[in-house]
């Protein structure tokens, strides 16, 4: 079976199921259907599915601004984002082409060439991916292939758990996460037994870790945490 994980944002039922069976039938086993914009943006932020499938016609938020806001966001940007459209003028198509999507595909369409569209995408941002992925905040640098963090160049001895954590925060300086979603994506790597309190303990160890860097690292109260914004000339 496939292991890659799809998201389905589409407020038809039909289509929906048309599209899980599809692409149960075609070896994809990790698949989850959200029905209108504003579901399926949290959906593709707490899941961070390989590929999504984005009907433009939804409620609550239309898929022209759920595509332009997960791709203004860091954590879902390098998602690779299918259209799936009934309009099939040139400018519906081009509007989200330009706000980051990577492929459309008008209704009613065939089912194997949606399946080898997505298999398509799915090998490209393979491809795209860089050889050795370090993030740079500050003094602290961040191997996420190497499981390596190193801060004024000594190498941190992190747990599993603390280096995602700071990996998860320093991706989105400023972006304020809650526990729950802290949960959500630590669960999505395998985790097991993790509770908001865990969240705040490790956070605790992580700082005693950071010494003084840890002020970086921002509580805000009742909600959750966040790693302080850089100013333009910290950024990288």
């Amino acid at each position: 079976m496939n292991s890659k994980k799809i998201l389905i944002i589409d407020d038809e039922t039909e289509i929906c199921e048309l599209i899980q069976m599809t692409l149960e039938m075609s070896g994809f086993s990790q698949i989850r259907i959200a029905k209108d914009g504003r579901s399926g943006i949290n959906a593709a932020e707490f899941w961070l599915p390989d590929l999504i499938l984005l009907d433009l016609m939804l409620p609550e938020i239309d898929g022209l601004n759920v595509c332009k806001t997960l791709k203004n966001n860091p954590m879902t940007a390098d998602i690779p984002i299918i259209m799936l459209t009934a309009k099939d003028t040139p400018t519906d198509i081009v509007v989200g082409l330009e706000l980051g999507a990577s492929d459309y595909i008008t209704k009613p369409f065939n089912n194997q060439v949606l399946v080898a569209r997505i298999r398509n995408q799915l090998r490209q941002s393979v491809n795209d991916l860089p050889l050795s992925k370090v993030i740079r905040y500050k003094s602290l640098y961040v191997n996420e292939d190497e499981f390596r963090a190193e801060l004024d160049g000594v190498i941190l001895d992190l747990t599993k758990t603390e280096f995602d954590i700071l990996l998860l925060l320093i991706k989105s300086p400023g972006r304020v996460y809650t526990r729950a979603q802290i949960i959500s994506i630590l669960k999505n790597g395998e985790y097991t037994d993790i509770a908001d309190r865990t969240i705040d303990v490790q956070i605790l160890n992580l700082r005693r870790k950071l010494g003084e860097f840890a002020e970086n690292i921002e509580t805000i109260r009742g909600v959750g945490y966040r790693m302080q914004q850089l100013n333009a000339s910290e950024k990288v």
